[in-house]
Order: C-alpha cells, then sequence, then structure tokens
C-alpha cells in the first residue's frame, strides 16, 4: 500500500485515574476544537462519579507518597521532566493546536514546563528549609515546627494555559508530597491528557495524580463539596464559580487558593510550593 493511501490512527484520549486509563463512566465524550473551530478529537466528558473516583484513587496514594523521602519525590519529578523532553515535538503539536500558537511560540510553551517541572523537583528537599523553623520559647524545651502536605488536592487547571499553566500549578502541589485531583482545561484538555502517559511511565505512583477531562463546573462543584477532599486550587475558575466552591469548601474548612491572574511563564516563586502544606509543632524537654 502507498503510504498516502494509509488511513491515520486516531488517538483515543482517556482519563487518567489511579495510574489506570479508564472511558469515562457515563461513556460521555465531547468535541475538542482548535480556536478556528477546527475539530481535533473527542475528549471523555467526565462525570461526578468520574471524580469521587479519583479522589478515592487520591486518598490511597496519599500515605505512600507523603511518606515518600523527598529526595525520591525530587527524582521522580526529574524523570517526569526527562519523558516530556523525549517527547517535545508531540507536545509542542498539541500545544500550538490548542492554543493557536505557531511552532516556535508553542515549543517555548513546552520547554518552559520541562524547566518548571526540573525547577519544582529541585525544591523537593529545600522546602523544609523556608517552612520550618526553630522556634525560641521560655523554657527548657526545644521547639521546632516543620511543614506536612495538606492532602488531597482538587485542582482546576488554567483555562488559558492548557499545558504550562497545568504544570505549574501541578507541580507544586504534588512535590511537597500531597496528591491531586486535576480537572484540565475545560476547552483544550488535550495536552494534559498526553500528559497523563508521560506521568504513567515515569515511576510516580499511581493515585499520585489524578487527571480529569469535561465541564470544570460540573466537575467543580462534587470536588468542592467532597469531605475526604482537603484543599482547593482555583486558578481555572471564574469568578462566580470560583465563589460557588468557597462556599461548599466551607463545610469542612478546605484551605482554598483563589484564582488570580497570572503570567505562567514568570518565575513561579515558593507560594504555590507554600499553600499546600500544614505546620506541625512539635515540643520537646531539654535533656531528654
Amino acid at each position: 500500500m502507498n503510504a498516502v493511501d494509509r488511513l491515520s490512527v486516531l488517538k483515543t484520549y482517556k482519563l487518567y485515574v489511579g495510574g489506570k486509563f479508564p472511558r469515562s463512566e457515563s461513556g460521555r465524550v465531547y468535541e475538542v476544537t482548535d480556536t478556528e473551530g477546527g475539530w481535533l478529537a473527542n475528549a471523555p466528558l467526565a462525570s461526578r462519579k468520574d471524580a469521587r473516583d479519583a479522589v478515592v484513587a487520591a486518598r490511597k496514594a496519599f500515605g505512600g507518597w507523603s511518606g515518600a523521602t523527598a529526595y525520591n519525590r525530587g527524582q521522580i519529578l526529574y524523570r517526569v521532566a526527562e519523558m516530556l523532553q523525549g517527547r517535545r515535538e508531540q507536545f509542542a503539536a498539541e500545544v500550538a493546536a490548542a492554543e493557536g500558537l505557531s511552532a516556535a511560540e508553542a515549543a517555548a510553551q513546552v520547554d518552559a514546563a520541562v524547566d518548571r517541572w526540573v525547577w519544582y523537583a529541585g525544591w523537593s528537599d529545600k522546602v523544609a528549609q523556608i517552612a520550618g523553623s526553630a522556634n525560641p520559647v521560655a523554657g527548657p524545651y526545644f521547639n521546632l515546627s516543620s511543614p506536612e502536605p495538606t492532602g488531597v488536592v482538587a485542582v482546576l487547571a488554567p483555562q488559558e494555559s492548557s499545558f504550562l499553566g497545568l504544570v505549574s500549578v501541578l507541580a507544586p502541589v504534588i512535590v511537597t508530597g500531597n496528591t491531586a485531583v486535576v480537572a484540565a482545561s475545560e476547552r483544550a484538555p488535550l495536552p494534559a491528557l498526553s500528559l497523563a502517559e508521560v506521568l504513567a511511565t515515569s515511576d510516580l505512583p499511581g493515585g499520585v495524580v489524578n487527571l480529569l477531562s469535561g465541564r470544570t463546573a460540573e466537575l467543580a462543584a462534587p470536588l468542592a463539596a467532597h469531605q475526604d477532599v482537603n484543599a482547593l486550587d482555583l486558578a481555572g475558575a471564574d469568578a462566580a464559580l470560583a465563589k460557588e466552591l468557597e462556599t461548599a469548601a466551607a463545610d469542612n474548612l478546605k484551605r482554598v487558593l483563589r484564582p488570580r491572574a497570572a503570567d505562567w511563564t514568570a518565575d513561579p516563586g515558593t507560594e504555590r510550593l507554600l499553600a499546600f502544606l500544614e505546620t506541625k509543632t512539635v515540643w520537646h524537654p531539654m535533656g531528654v
């Protein structure tokens, strides 16, 4: 058969939950188009049950991931960057189609995402130094504060930056020992769903990251109200949805990182590293 007569093999995009690639339990899909309305693919339209399943998977993975050494977590994030670098052309093409960027602009976004994984990997065994302290107290005690991960974090990925923005909100959540349930950009979910393939083959334990695609509001509502979700990152929510989700999150005192305008190409700083950490303080008698 002549090469020009071959039918291309269309990619079937799936969710990523518990280290596996299920279709939505509802069987629903929705059309994903480029910035000019051209069809790109059918993405799974995740349901509320998919969101609940993702929370179960994230909670199951939390003990092992939070108990891993900071050095090991850093190694795994570096491995993600390494594998992403090897698929640079694929991701550049997907980002270009998703966001209407030129080839050079899309490649720059992918390069920045690779660098972002490396940057956060380097923080894995250092964040305790800036978030912890030895506290001066009046009495014969050692008083030490150290950071611990919050738990399961629901992340609404940025809508306008389908890949670099996603990496910028996901990497700091997991490098500090949390597990994540991520709602990908509703309009442009394909780079996120492809990232799942990298995560699945990069030594990241199943369930540490769970990726859902679909209607942001439909997925966010059960996540915000879920009693086993400990924190929310509302980067991808508009003002009206954010207010609704904050109200739902108050039922079990979730930590909430509110949406704000962001330049995802800028130096990320440490804000997101520290946003989903709790401080544990230990008193110990001197001389014992």
